[in-house]
């Protein structure tokens, strides 16, 4: 694979209480990445900035909100969002170096 590519497929980690949740109990984290990255590009772009070893990925699309701010009304950008599986043994610190 390109490796500029896989460099770019990776937007950046999606911080939240559920996905918190899910890292501490099944060795899952959440990304968001771009909207035509496919799930063997995703695994590829995780395993080489991370250096650990990919179980399964799961890829979802989110629709943006709708959203009115004073009478103007908007919508915000749809995205894709990343569930990555880690094999036993691997994890990922985004807090400090390891």
């Amino acid at each position: 694979m390109n490796q500029e590519r896989l460099m770019q497929v990776i937007l950046l980690p999606h911080v939240s209480e559920k996905g918190t949740r899910i890292a501490d109990a099944n060795r899952q984290f959440v990304f968001k990445v771009l909207p035509n990255a496919d799930k063997t590009e995703i695994k590829a772009a995780v395993e080489q900035l991370f250096n650990v070893k990919v179980k399964s990925v799961r890829t979802l699309n989110v629709k943006g909100k709708q959203k009115v701010f004073k009478q103007v009304r908007g919508r915000r950008k749809d995205w894709k969002k990343a569930y990555v599986t880690l094999q036993k043994g691997n994890d990922i610190n985004f807090v400090g170096a390891e």
